[in-house]
């Protein structure tokens, strides 16, 4: 976000009794924008938004663009954003190249992250997929599948959702809505793991698996087979007199937009994005968390950083001791 807004923190915290995890909770503590943008001229305010985010900001910037010609009567139906989709590849490269090496021990592959993204941005699919390929990668692949894991018991994944049909579920949204999010009334998860929902890669553990749906997003792209539901589909839709809302299928998951019109001035505005579902108290991490050996705090530290990487938040994370 821009100077002077903290962007907020994924909070873990945990505690140990008789050398085990006994407790751990999950909290993703993030700013509410609506404060910085009630009041403000409508079109003002809307150019603020993708200001206000240090990541998925073509995401962010065109998810209030289209709630905004929504609530003025304008409805899209879910579509394939070129920008959104490129972002959303870029965000799955980010990880797979420059951050997951650090997590394996490894060097980051900086020549072959820029030599993709230019891929990517000259529609070059067939050198791209070839890129992805490499023996480099595929050894990356194997190294992630040896990593101490967990698994998932019963995994919950949010299910492909229009803007229209989002109305079923939820009426309307609000702020406690945002921060806390739910599907039928429990945690769900969002990302390219449900967007295929679940998919081949749950043969692997819990970690390698969404490690390698988002690299799966990547090589669908390269191979030209993706379609409306994956990451970079959008949609928008009027839910009410002066008020529309946007859906947009990000690297992270769903992120919902809901504008609310006074005349031409903003009268609310709610946000609902990835990190809250993926981190919700409910959720995944406290699962794969819970009852693990605490003698070694180190060994507990490096365990929590694989488990909140697979669930990648969007912004920084925080371990506490109770």
């Amino acid at each position: 976000m821009t100077a002077g807004i903290d962007p907020g923190c994924v909070r873990l915290r945990l505690g140990s009794a008789e050398g085990k995890l006994s407790a751990v909770s999950v909290g993703s503590e993030r700013p509410a924008i609506a404060h910085y943008l009630r009041g403000r001229a409508a079109d003002d305010g809307v150019h603020m938004v993708p200001l206000l985010f240090s990541l998925c900001g073509k995401a962010q910037g065109n998810a209030a663009m289209l709630a905004l010609a929504a609530a003025r009567g304008n409805q899209r139906t879910p579509y394939l954003d070129p920008a959104i989709q490129q972002e959303a590849l870029r965000e799955h490269l980010w990880r797979w190249l420059l951050d997951l090496p650090a997590l394996l021990g490894a060097t980051a592959m900086q020549r072959e992250f820029v030599a993709a993204l230019s891929l990517i941005a000259g529609g070059q699919r067939k050198e791209l997929g070839e890129l992805l390929g490499a023996a480099s990668i595929e050894a990356q692949g194997r190294a992630l599948t040896k990593l101490e894991d967990a698994s998932d018991s019963v995994p919950r994944w949010l299910p492909p959702l229009s803007a229209q049909g989002s109305l079923e579920w939820w009426p309307r949204l609000d702020a406690g809505f945002a921060q806390l999010p739910h599907w039928q009334g429990a945690a769900a998860e969002t990302g390219a793991m449900a967007r295929q929902q679940g998919g081949a890669e749950l043969a692997a553990g819990a970690f390698a698996a969404r490690w390698l749906a988002r690299l799966g997003e990547v090589r669908d792209w390269a191979a030209g087979t993706e379609k409306v539901g994956a990451g970079g589909t959008a949609s928008a839709v009027p839910s009410g007199a002066g008020r529309g809302r946007a859906l947009v299928e990000t690297a992270r998951g769903l992120l919902m937009h809901e504008i609310t019109l006074d005349g031409d001035r903003i009268a609310d505005y709610v946000i609902v994005a990835p990190t809250e579902w993926n981190f919700h108290p409910q959720g995944p991490l406290a699962g794969w968390l819970m009852g693990r050996d605490a003698t070694d705090r180190g060994a507990v530290q490096a365990f929590a950083a694989r488990a909140v990487a697979a669930l990648d938040p969007c912004v920084r994370w925080e371990l506490e001791w109770l």
